[in-house]
């Protein structure tokens, strides 16, 4: 294994395949052309929803420091937190819980950003689901300018879960939409947790409906929708309002 810039590389068939049945934090695998026997490891991959990317030998060779078989994935060097840690820092703070969800955030430029907002902000916590997501890799950490290393990040199994217990905890839900409630409409004191959906697709359909309300922000021009992590910046920004 080596390690680099906030994440670790693991190499060659039986390790990454290990990796991957054993479900790891894995953002990217990288496979050489040609390459023999990767079936099983790009069947994981897929299920999985992890990238999977054509690699040289040069490649494999410069992030791996050894001989690679011909395989290689970059994985996640963060710990992450649980939903209850995020929670029970909020309690330490003595404030209502201010959560981000990301629900299936696949770039990682995007994620990034919207972790430095929400450190910036004072937010408690993000939580990202564990399939279908960019992980917190070296890209995530350059983008939040270092916020990944100060927020606490948890990673769930199922988004629409998660949120129907934050709302058993008295935490209101609020969706990102474009058919949504204006956010101006809208009252954003209180225990609040902000669902940001995914670039090309919005909120899933059953994140959706779990949440309290869906709100838009005002579109006036001929572009009628933002970039994830602006639309997650601007709304960020309108709970704090609420909360200074």
């Amino acid at each position: 294994m080596h390690t680099s810039a906030n994440e670790e590389i693991i190499y060659g068939k039986n390790a990454v395949t290990e990796a991957l049945k054993a479900e790891k934090s894995i953002d990217t695998v990288f496979i050489q052309k040609n390459a023999q026997g990767m079936d099983k490891i790009i069947a994981l991959a897929k299920k999985q929803g992890i990238v999977i990317k054509e690699a040289s030998d040069e490649k494999l060779r410069s992030m791996s420091c050894e001989k690679h078989g011909g395989v290689a994935a970059t994985l996640c060097a963060i710990t992450y937190s649980t939903v209850d840690d995020i929670l029970e820092s909020a309690k330490e703070k003595g404030k209502p819980p201010f959560i981000i969800i990301c629900d299936e955030i696949q770039d990682p430029h995007n994620l990034g950003a919207i972790i430095r907002t929400a450190e910036a902000a004072g937010a408690d916590g993000v939580i990202i689901p564990k399939r279908r997501s960019a992980v917190v890799n070296s890209t995530v950490f350059k983008t939040s300018a270092g916020a990944a290393a100060w927020i606490k990040i948890a990673k769930v199994s199922n988004l629409a879960d998660t949120i129907n217990q934050l709302k058993k905890q008295n935490i209101w839900v609020y969706g990102a939409e474009a058919d949504g409630t204006p956010v101006a409409k809208a009252n954003l004191s209180g225990a609040v947790a902000l669902v940001i959906g995914s670039e090309g697709f919005g909120l899933g359909r059953l994140v959706r409906e779990s949440c309290d309300e869906v709100l838009s922000l005002p579109m006036h021009g001929k572009v009628n929708s933002l970039n994830a992590s602006v639309s997650a910046g601007i709304l960020i920004y309108e709970v704090l309002r609420y909360r200074d």
